[in-house]
């Protein structure tokens, strides 16, 4: 893929005229490739009936790709440095609204139900490396969003549309596949950075799924096993669940068993309905053993 023509070099020249050096810190590598924005928001399958939540505005090339096409953008940026240039950049586009702060502390719930009333709700984003897991994680858990497109890191996006069996298949592919429907859509290399970074990049779209194979009041347990099984991905599944929910070695043999797996397996060979099985299985033999239900708290969210 070749970069446009937008090119490092004016890229560089319109930070100094502002002043601004890209931080590091928070992993600003901005887009010079004036086509990946356009190719974005085409195969997001976005229109004018959707509202877009963007994170990392940049320099504002994605965001103004998406006030072309959609019905409203709210742009989330933490850099208050760069907000002249932006609030230069998006003058007179009235379905554009500027947001400066931190997403990972922002209820993102109520941001996007009072910017974008009676709108499809999507993310569009550009997401700094370092904060990719905790606000995919977040976006997922809002329930509010029927799309997430996003660029991040090519090695993470592999791990969330990873297949079972694969070494990339971990906790929160199964967390991502529970709640959406993942699709690679295209890779973009570092040359269309500025600063180049040194790792490629992906753009993914996960499609939240209408409905859940468990219960809400079982998906706790649900992703507790999950957890458990990938926290000692190594070991067979009788050894990383062992002692689980207070369960002994042969309890938890008896509910592998009886969730018909064998326990000599390891936790990136189960599917999705596997683990609910197993986790359904455990959640009897805890019931046997009479124990207080209410110790089955967790958060939803498994960690990569």
């Amino acid at each position: 893929m070749e970069c446009g023509a937008f090119g490092a070099k004016s890229v560089r020249e319109l930070l100094a005229g502002y002043g601004f050096s890209a931080s590091k810190a928070l992993g600003q590598n901005f887009l010079i490739d004036e086509n990946i924005p356009e190719k974005i928001v085409r195969l997001a399958g976005l229109g004018g009936s959707d509202g877009v939540l963007e994170v990392g505005a940049g320099l504002g090339s994605l965001t103004l790709a998406l006030s072309r096409v959609v019905g409203r953008v709210v742009a989330v940026e933490i850099d208050k440095r760069l907000l002249p240039l932006l609030s230069e950049a998006f003058v007179g586009i009235s379905n554009i609204g500027l947001v400066q702060g931190d997403i990972l502390k922002m209820d993102v719930n109520k941001l996007v139900i009072d910017e974008m009333p009676g709108l499809s709700r999507h993310v569009c984003a550009n997401l700094p490396y370092s904060i990719t897991t905790p606000a995919l994680t977040s976006f997922i858990n809002a329930g509010v969003f029927k799309t997430i497109t996003v660029m991040i890191q090519r090695e993470v996006a592999q791990r969330i549309c990873a297949k079972t069996g694969s070494t990339e298949y971990g906790a929160f592919t199964v967390f991502a596949c529970y709640h959406t429907k993942p699709e690679m859509l295209f890779d973009v290399p570092p040359e269309c950075f500025f600063p180049r970074p040194g790792v490629y990049s992906s753009v993914v779209i996960l499609r939240t799924l209408d409905e859940r194979i468990l219960a809400p009041e079982e998906e706790p347990l649900f992703f507790r096993v999950v957890r458990a099984a990938f926290g000692q991905r190594r070991k067979t599944l009788l050894n990383s669940l062992s002692g689980l929910c207070g369960a002994g070695r042969q309890e938890t043999l008896s509910a592998i068993l009886n969730a018909g797996i064998d326990p000599g397996r390891r936790a990136e060979t189960l599917d999705i309905t596997e683990f609910a099985a197993l986790a359904d299985s455990i959640c009897i033999e805890k019931e046997n053993r009479n124990e207080d239900t209410g110790n089955r708290t967790a958060d939803s969210a498994p960690l990569v």
